[in-house]
């Protein structure tokens, strides 16, 4: 029957050609004589490879091979430079062959759901036209960080898998627009995540998280799904507080930050601000520091996490959540965490 359809397509050079729901287990080789196609349909089928004469498809641009019994991504898709849209959803894929992404400059649309994924091979960045990831329903357990470098990325899917984290560099995937995450097992979303400034939507829904990043309020959020997660309450209990003692190498940290930020004119050309640029591991390290939710001032390491409890509708101006959100906050001290007027609690552990 795909034999007979090719025939006539052959005569009517169409841009458009569908063989699902053809009970195929091959594509015939005639489809390579079909040079005009734009759109090619193979979905509902049984095929496990797809021929060498598809490399002839030079103007291809939508490819939909969802529904079939692949088991890899097949070599002969690295030829189809012009591919922008690629459907490889309900099959039985495990591998991402990195030869082929290499070549898959135009693709902006990939969807791979349904499958079983146990990881993404690092030349995933090799895709850096993709605005549209979608990698629901598999079993990845962790996310390469070259995954970050998709800068162009708009929307990421990637819910039902074994995520327990995202990599710390996220917030480079600043077109990020739609993120979905739920069922997975996240215990904690990266501070990074707060540079995804045009996020409006982010479903974490179903995982085991228990606070939100400190600049969750800095992001342009419309709607927050974190139902089914153990989120912090706001059930105040007393606590006993330590003396606090710092280490050398935080109380030297401290004072270098707070003289580097220090801009008045006899600071500006200081002997610590020259010699700081003598030494790249040290500016490395400073460049992870925090800042006091309370005082302002910058510190190393983390003294105190303390949640803040934030309005979903007034603060966070949400259109599909109602109550509190915890959000993290970091504090540099017990002097600023006895001090009056903030709303920051300490984090009790059960």
């Amino acid at each position: 029957m795909a034999d007979t359809l090719l025939v006539r397509a052959l005569k009517s050079k169409p841009k458009s050609l569908n063989l699902s729901n053809k009970k195929l287990d091959r594509v015939p080789k005639a489809i390579g004589k079909l040079d005009c196609v734009i759109h090619l349909q193979l979905k509902n089928n049984f095929l496990k490879t797809l021929p060498h004469e598809l490399t002839y498809l030079d103007q291809l641009q939508i490819l939909n091979c969802g529904n079939n019994e692949f088991e890899i991504l097949p070599e002969v898709i690295e030829h189809l430079f012009m591919l922008e849209k690629l459907h490889l959803f309900n099959n039985r894929i495990h591998t991402l062959t990195p030869k082929v992404l290499t070549n898959l400059r135009s693709l902006t649309f990939l969807n791979l759901n349904s499958n079983c994924l146990k990881m993404l091979p690092s030349e995933i960045c090799r895709l850096n036209s993709l605005q549209f990831l979608s990698l629901d329903n598999n079993v990845l357990t962790e996310l390469p960080v070259e995954l970050c470098a998709l800068t162009r990325l708009e929307e990421l899917h990637i819910a039902n898998n074994k995520l327990t984290n995202l990599p710390l560099e996220f917030g480079f995937l600043i077109n990020l627009e739609k993120l979905h995450l739920q069922k997975n097992r996240i215990r904690e979303l990266p501070e990074s995540i707060g540079k995804c400034y045009k996020l409006r939507v982010l479903d974490i829904a179903a995982n085991d998280l228990r606070i939100f990043p400190t600049e969750l309020h800095n992001m342009p959020l419309k709607e927050l799904f974190c139902e089914e997660n153990p989120l912090l309450q706001h059930i105040p209990v007393h606590s006993v507080q330590e003396e606090e003692v710092l280490s050398l190498k935080e109380v030297c940290a401290r004072y270098v930050m707070k003289e580097l930020k220090d801009r008045r004119p006899d600071k500006r050309w200081s002997y610590l601000r020259r010699a700081i640029k003598h030494y790249p591991q040290i500016r490395d390290m400073l460049a992870q520091a925090s800042r006091c939710a309370v005082c302002g001032e910058s510190f190393l390491n983390t003294w105190l996490e303390c949640v803040r409890f934030v309005d979903a509708k007034s603060d966070l101006r949400l259109n599909n959540l109602n109550g509190l959100v915890p959000v993290r906050a970091l504090l540099c001290s017990y002097k600023c965490f006895n001090a009056k007027g903030h709303d920051y609690y300490g984090v009790a552990f059960p």
